[in-house]
């Protein structure tokens, strides 16, 4: 039977990506932050999951405003870095788990969730930065991966309760699959950032600490949370958050925190990381 092992949660700020790229981990911008990282690549050389599954959103680089999928699975073989404006990332194609890719997209749908399924799909940085940070610069990455994409960037997304329970129902769907494979599940983006308008730059570091808190601790507490609340005392993109509720619902209840960080600023960004495991 499949197993659950583990859960990440990280920002994805593409800025990281190209630092890594770049050979700048080391300089002393980027130092602190990659040295407040290093804890992910320890504990993933350990458990080594057979199949990541990662719940990030497109950021208008597959799918545009002609289509906006709520929740949409990859099933497909073999999903390439997209091009983002200034070439894809150089980093390998993700290599696809079609089989276990299909059996989670039978068990979500008719287990109530209505996701789009797609065989085509290019990954922007939303879904690469977090396995560059977990593990680094590999000339395949050592895993099968699962997209697993919301919508975070047209109005309106879905609600932290909803994806919450979606991670529910994933959790459900992996422990039906019947090979015995191990998988990690991400939720990524967020923290507190915005990028336009007069409050571009906004940061709130106080709200995000207290946000992590209840997300190891007391996440349903945090299922309260609206929309209106997320753009008030996140920022516009702040509302990624909720990415990491489905990631936080196929957990336990009570879980193992391994590992928490906190950094700001990554370029414009709150930058947030915790590694979870049942207790």
């Amino acid at each position: 039977m499949a197993r659950l092992i583990g859960g990440i949660g990280t920002s994805h700020v593409p800025a990281i990506g190209a630092a890594i790229d770049r050979g700048k981990t080391q300089e002393p911008y980027w130092k602190p932050l990659f040295d407040g990282v290093r804890p992910v690549r320890d504990w993933i050389e350990q458990v080594r999951p057979d199949v990541c599954i990662v719940i990030y959103n497109d950021h208008a680089s597959r799918f545009d405003l002609s289509v906006i999928p709520t929740f949409a699975i990859g099933v497909g073989a073999e999903f390439a870095p997209h091009d983002e404006g200034y070439g894809p990332r150089p980093v390998p194609p993700v290599v696809g788990d079609p089989a276990l890719a299909w059996h989670l997209t039978e068990s979500l749908i008719l287990d109530g969730f209505d996701m789009t399924i797609v065989s085509d799909l290019t990954v922007d940085h939303g879904l690469t930065v977090p396995l560059s940070l977990v593990y680094g610069q590999p000339q395949a990455w050592p895993c099968r991966v699962i997209p697993l994409c919301v919508n975070v960037i047209q109005y309106p997304p879905p609600t932290g309760e909803r994806c919450y329970r979606l991670g529910q129902a994933l959790r459900r769907a992996i422990e039906s699959y019947a090979p015995d494979v191990t998988v990690a599940v991400f939720g990524t983006g967020g923290m507190s950032h915005q990028l336009q308008g007069e409050r571009a730059g906004l940061i709130n570091r106080e709200y995000d600490l207290r946000w992590l808190e209840g997300f190891v601790h007391a996440p349903e507490e945090l299922l309260k949370i609206g929309h209106a609340e997320y753009l008030r005392e996140t920022g516009s993109e702040g509302i990624e958050l909720v990415m990491w509720l489905i990631m936080r619902g196929a957990m336990d209840p009570k879980v193992r925190e391994i590992h928490r960080f906190y950094h700001v600023p990554v370029s414009n960004t709150a930058y947030g990381m915790v590694i979870l495991e049942n207790d």
